[in-house]
């Protein structure tokens, strides 16, 4: 190694990048519903200002500053402010600490907080300096582990910071709005009830009894009246919401109203699992809505949070997800691990979910990663890629994502620039029975086994190796159908 250059050396000028599309932190912020119209944002350390740009044609109201590239930029407050991949570049500890603090003066919401993650980091080091290095263009970075990064934000702000991403954190100035944010994140999308049959009363007040039903299903529960804009004319018109929902079970059954406020009560138990990493606030520091939902679906908030964190503490017991992998109904289940779509990660048990969802606390969302592979034994959870999954029969892996919830580890596997990719086959066992595409995926799987070239689950093939395996069957492939090829046929056509 080199020695320390000296900071005059360091060339914090050239750590701004030109892009053509959001940077990650602002794609994790458009993505989770925390940026759009109604809120104000700013960039601070905007550099070149592609966001701001960018977000100013969503209608976005946006602004940021810059000490190289926009030095004249008022610093401004705002609901929502971004540091994104500041701190990583400033190679005093002082100065950075200084930075967020500044950044969080600014921000009136949520602050978002992004630097470099360690799997990230270069091979070849030019330099050492201070905690971190100095790069061959002369820049300095400082590469931080997810947990070292997250404990360093909280101890700077004293909050909470919570991981969006490998290097990206959300700090919330309000404890209701973070709660919220957090609850909403396990709150699951349900299809409203159909009715049965014709009612004359309900025909009659569909206006307003359509929409509380879609209420009903948010909330699975009789929503306040705060919660339900129709709950004046609905009380009008029948006395009661408690009346009104009797006669929406009459006309659709009460049976799927059951399920519904079961399937908010496993909601609720892992949003409260996963909220004891973050010191759970007592309740009246809760969303009024989260209020209501412990009240209709626990009876008090101890007893609550005692069901809760069962579960947590069932989540570190490999028996008890090796079991849970085993009663799953979905999924693609192997020897050491179940390996499910990203769509079908609802459709597990509460246990599961919270096992996954302790995976997500610490490395937040995997950008483009759609499938999830459940460690059974090893206390890991994975976050798979493959960007043609839709539309390719046999899709190549591009990213793997593997997270130790025992050491907190996080390793990266990158499979972009493999020219020759493991593929992924039998795609209809990952999805849910829902999913509009898994008929199609089946029906290629059950061709394949038919014809005895299905490989099993644990089958490696890459895509030479299976291009190179098909012809040698005699069969080829028009999108997901498997037919023989034109070959094979004319070897075998009678001859005349």
């Amino acid at each position: 190694m080199s020695e320390q250059p000296k900071t005059s050396t360091i060339a914090r000028h050239k750590t701004a990048i030109k892009r053509q599309s959001f940077s990650l932190p602002v794609k994790c912020l458009l993505r989770d519903g925390l940026l759009d119209s109604s809120r104000t944002f700013f960039d601070y350390g905007c550099g070149h200002g592609q966001d701001i740009a960018m977000l100013s044609d969503m209608d976005v109201p946006s602004s940021g500053w810059d000490p190289v590239h926009r030095p004249g930029g008022d610093r401004n407050q705002a609901d929502v402010v971004n540091l994104g991949y500041v701190i990583n570049v400033i190679e005093d500890p002082q100065e950075r600490q200084q930075v967020i603090q500044r950044a969080w003066e600014l921000c009136n919401t949520v602050l978002s907080v992004a630097a470099q993650v360690k799997f990230a980091a270069p091979e070849t080091v030019h330099a050492v300096h201070g905690d971190g290095i100095v790069t061959s263009r002369g820049t300095f970075q400082k590469y931080y582990n997810q947990y070292e990064l997250r404990d360093y934000l909280q101890t700077v702000l004293e909050a909470d910071a919570l991981s969006a991403a490998p290097g990206v954190f959300y700090i919330f100035k309000n404890e209701e709005s973070k709660q919220q944010f957090v609850a909403n994140k396990y709150h699951r999308r349900l299809t409203v009830p159909q009715g049965r049959l014709s009612e004359l009363l309900f025909e009659q007040n569909k206006d307003v009894l359509e929409p509380f039903m879609v209420s009903l299903t948010q909330f699975g529960r009789i929503p306040g009246r705060d919660e339900l804009p129709e709950a004046q004319a609905i009380e009008a018109r029948f006395g009661s919401l408690l009346k009104a929902f009797r006669l929406v079970q009459r006309v659709t059954d009460e049976e799927p109203w059951k399920q519904i406020a079961q399937r908010r009560t496993e909601d609720l138990l892992v949003y409260l699992a996963l909220a004891r990493f973050r010191r759970r606030p007592p309740i009246a520091k809760l969303p009024l809505t989260v209020q209501r939902d412990i009240k209709a679906f626990m009876g008090s908030y101890s007893s609550a949070c005692e069901k809760a964190d069962e579960l947590l503490f069932l989540a570190g017991n490999a028996t008890a997800i090796d079991a849970a992998c085993q009663r799953a109904t979905v999924g693609q289940l192997v020897d050491n691990a179940l390996t499910v779509h990203e769509s079908a990660l609802d459709s597990l048990e509460p246990l599961l979910r919270i096992y996954e969802g302790c995976a997500r606390a610490l490395v937040g969302n995997i950008e483009g990663a759609n499938l999830i592979k459940l460690h059974r034994l090893s206390g890991k959870v994975s976050y798979i890629a493959y960007p043609d999954f839709d539309t390719d029969p046999f899709p190549a892996l591009q990213l793997r994502v593997k997270v130790s919830l025992r050491s907190l580890n996080i390793d990266l596997f990158d499979y972009s620039e493999w020219t020759d990719p493991p593929l992924l086959f039998r795609k209809d066992e990952f999805l849910p029975a829902e999913h509009p595409r898994r008929a199609l995926f089946a029906k290629l799987s059950k061709q394949m086994a038919k014809a005895g070239v299905l490989p099993s689950p644990e089958v490696r093939f890459s895509d030479s190796q299976w291009a190179e395996y098909l012809r040698s069957t005699g069969y080829s492939l028009r999108g997901h159908r498997l037919s023989l090829s034109s070959d094979t046929i004319q070897a075998t056509r009678p001859q005349l």
